[in-house]
């Protein structure tokens, strides 16, 4: 029985160490991230939207995405926290 239940439980092992670990670390990471979200930081939301956050609240973001054009997005929408930058939201690549 033995013989049996352990190909079952090496397959179980090898998925949790290749796939189920590195997800929750993934997931971990976008957490910490998203909550360290603050006034200035570029984001990219998950609609593709680039922008500057100007107010951050517990669970909302005011990202504008060009000048005088604010737009109020839940936090959990961010794909991605860039960084602070010096240059205006509509100037990338200019």
């Amino acid at each position: 029985m033995l013989i049996g239940i352990l190909p079952w439980l090496l397959i179980f092992v090898i998925f949790y160490v290749l796939l189920i670990r590195p997800q929750q670390r993934r997931a971990k990471e976008h957490q910490a991230e998203l909550a360290s979200v603050k006034k200035g930081d570029e984001v990219i939301t998950g609609g593709g939207i680039r922008g500057r956050v100007t107010k951050v609240s517990d669970d909302e973001a005011e990202v504008e995405i060009a000048n005088g054009v604010k737009v109020r997005v839940v936090k959990t929408t961010l794909t991605q926290v860039l960084g602070p930058t010096g240059k205006p939201a509509n100037d990338q690549g200019r």
